[in-house]
């Protein structure tokens, strides 16, 4: 079957996201620190309803994100792990972000259990300590949000506004991809597409500028056609130089009966050299010993 078209989304603008967080710290502080953090990090609801304080390292300004908490049957709450490999992964934690987590840690009262036990020691809980439920934290959410006069959202929502504000601000897309871990960059270029098309008119204005540039910019000074040098003035030394140095053909070679010209194809003549025949073959008929002179075409015997 296909998959149905997403439906479109809806995001706030910075204004409107800094009235919700301003009424929020105000009203109720909870849900203010935990929207800071959605925002500043795009990470999703289970992730920061399920975040233990041992993976939170505020001197190194980063988090890790190891465990999620999903709602079974919308009843029974359970820690799971994240929803890909690759969200498992650091986040790093910005100033303001930095901020309401250090308000958190000051205004509620840590709970400390059983190590084993991954429903305890959670930064988001109520106050026993044991764990918010997603549903009671999205009616807070909502109610929060038509108080302080902002279009009604999902929680989930919030991750697409972290994306909205770093693509409008002009971060490459790959570089959001590595912030919201998808574990592709095609899932981010899928799900944000609306928000790339200024960066796309961004692209085509800057070969448009260059163009119009170019065009505007003084001609090259030519040199005159008399104190150019011609194309082909080293031509007429390059034939001499090649009928030097190339090979001459084999002697089995089906041109070598042909003329080749009457430039030389070696740089020397070829050597004359003489040979001596051995005294050893005369001395028996009183003969001299004949000299053999050698030269291009065999042998001849010399006159005795």
């Amino acid at each position: 079957m296909p998959r149905p078209a997403a439906p479109e989304r809806h995001v706030w603008t910075p204004q409107e996201t800094v009235r919700f967080l301003d009424y929020c710290h105000d009203t109720d502080p909870l849900i203010a620190d935990l929207c800071e953090l959605l925002i500043g990090t795009g990470m999703r609801k289970g992730e920061a309803l399920g975040l233990h304080w041992a993976d939170i390292h505020l001197p190194e300004q980063v988090l890790y994100v190891r465990y999620a908490l999903s709602a079974v049957n919308n009843t029974r709450l359970v820690i799971t792990t994240p929803k890909t490999r690759a969200s498992k992964n650091w986040v790093a934690l910005s100033p303001r972000v930095i901020k309401a987590l250090e308000h958190h840690a000051a205004t509620t009262r840590a709970h400390t259990g059983d190590p084993s036990d991954l429903l305890t020691s959670l930064v988001f809980c109520r106050p026993d300590g044991r764990p918010l439920r997603p549903q009671t934290v999205l009616d807070r959410f909502r109610r929060l949000s038509k108080e302080a006069g902002v279009p009604r959202i999902t929680l989930h929502d919030l991750r697409h506004l972290a994306a909205t504000l770093t693509l409008t601000a002009g971060v490459p897309l790959a570089i959001v991809s590595k912030t919201l871990r998808h574990s592709t960059l095609s899932t981010t270029a899928n799900i944000y597409s609306h928000l790339t098309h200024q960066a796309a008119h961004d692209a085509v204005n800057a070969i448009d500028s260059t163009l119009t540039k170019a065009d505007h910019e003084p001609p090259r000074r030519r040199w005159p056609a008399w104190l150019r040098p011609h194309r082909d003035h080293l031509n007429g030394h390059h034939s001499p130089l090649r009928a030097l140095y190339s090979p001459a053909p084999a002697l089995t070679s089906p041109t070598a009966s042909q003329p080749q010209g009457t430039r030389a194809t070696t740089t020397r003549p070829p050597r004359r050299s003489t040979r001596k025949k051995a005294a050893s073959a005369t001395r028996g008929n009183g003969l001299r010993p004949a000299m053999m002179l050698v030269g291009t075409t065999g042998f001849e015997p010399a006159t005795p």
